[in-house]
């Protein structure tokens, strides 16, 4: 399989959604449900604060994502997803949703919780970098990051462990703990200060 030398244009995801208004089964996979519950659980105390969602599609993780947010983030490139995204989410007052393209587009603000599940691969070695210095500039004291990334064959820039692996070396330069939560079919890891949580972020 042939791999795509650069980063995967907004283009091609939206032709995605007006094909299909879920491409990825993420409303009836049993792999997204049971992928969900255990990157919930990697959010631990995070929950509770300030969350950014990079890739939130249509939403589906986002609604239980948010449920114990302070205020909660989901970017995409996709007007089509967004369009969805909002139709789900619009009885949840805490969420908000933009157009947005890491690493160029990133939002201006403070986060707790940085989620990035499925969606690091699609770049190339130098957009995946900086995407990494971005979440690091843009993650409060004491907050962390999750990603999450397939392992099967694709053709996107990156494999899912060569995405993995190349976030974590950006990222552990500042935060010293990676944890990897899960590690078959899909790598689950968390990024965190030493012996910091959500509570440093409030001082």
């Amino acid at each position: 399989m042939t791999r795509r030398t650069r980063s995967i244009e907004p283009a091609y995801f939206e032709a995605l959604y007006r094909e299909s208004a879920d491409p990825w089964h993420f409303e009836t996979s049993d792999y997204e449900r049971a992928k969900y519950s255990a990157t919930l659980d990697a959010c631990g105390p995070w929950r509770r604060g300030r969350i950014l969602e990079v890739g939130c599609s249509i939403g589906v993780f986002t609604a239980a994502l948010a449920q114990t947010a302070e205020t909660l983030l989901g970017i995409d490139v996709s007007a089509s997803a967004l369009e969805a995204a909002r139709a789900r989410c619009a009885g949840l007052g805490r969420v908000r949703f933009e157009d947005r393209a890491v690493p160029n587009d990133f939002p201006v603000g403070s986060f707790d919780l940085i989620v990035l599940s499925e969606v690091l691969y699609y770049l190339d070695p130098g957009d995946l970098a900086a995407t990494g210095t971005q979440c690091l500039d843009h993650l409060a004291g004491g907050g962390a990051i999750i990603a999450c990334h397939w392992l099967g064959e694709t053709d996107y820039p990156l494999s899912g462990v060569e995405a993995s692996n190349l976030f974590a070396a950006v990222v552990t330069k500042h935060l010293q703990i990676r944890t990897v939560l899960h590690d078959e079919t899909y790598r689950l890891e968390r990024f965190e200060h030493t012996g910091e949580g959500l509570s440093a972020s409030r001082g």
